[in-house]
């Protein structure tokens, strides 16, 4: 006796959990808060500085290439300290553009909360970008603490 193919499990719209007990449903829903990643939350502060400051510097942002990455490169140059770098801005050459790099991973452990790492990204971002025009990070940012 064959069952119409209506009938098999995975034919029908509800599931049972694990155990056959009860329905499959997500462990946690889009409208908790663990839904977003670390990662995730780093590049929104992230990006909501970058609009922040491309609206008081729309032509040194557009001009600036920003790259996020996770940790910096381990070999570093003789002349170089040795601490590890939350950040590096390379000047524009042959061609290519200006780019500042955040590395998150060293910025999230030297952040105690999320306000506090927010803090963090906006004065890397304001350092950099001050570095690559020659200003001063005051006018830049006008807010920034010193």
């Amino acid at each position: 006796m064959s069952t119409p193919a209506s009938d098999l499990p995975w034919n029908r719209p509800v599931y049972r959990d694990r155990h056959g007990r009860g329905q499959r449903r997500p462990l946690f829903g889009g409208w908790l808060p663990r839904y977003r990643t670390k990662q995730g939350l780093f590049d929104d502060m992230y990006l909501a500085e970058i609009r922040r400051l491309r609206t008081a510097w729309p032509e040194v942002i557009d001009a600036v290439q920003c790259v996020v990455e996770d940790v910096p490169p381990d070999d570093p140059l003789p002349w170089e300290e040795q601490r590890v770098p939350r950040s590096k801005a390379f000047p524009a050459e042959h061609g290519r553009p200006a780019r500042i790099v955040l590395y998150r991973r060293p910025l999230e452990t030297e952040s105690y909360d999320a306000q506090d790492l927010e803090g963090l990204i906006r004065a890397e971002l304001v350092d950099r970008v001050a570095d690559l025009t020659g200003r001063r990070p005051d006018e830049i940012d006008p807010t920034q603490e010193e």
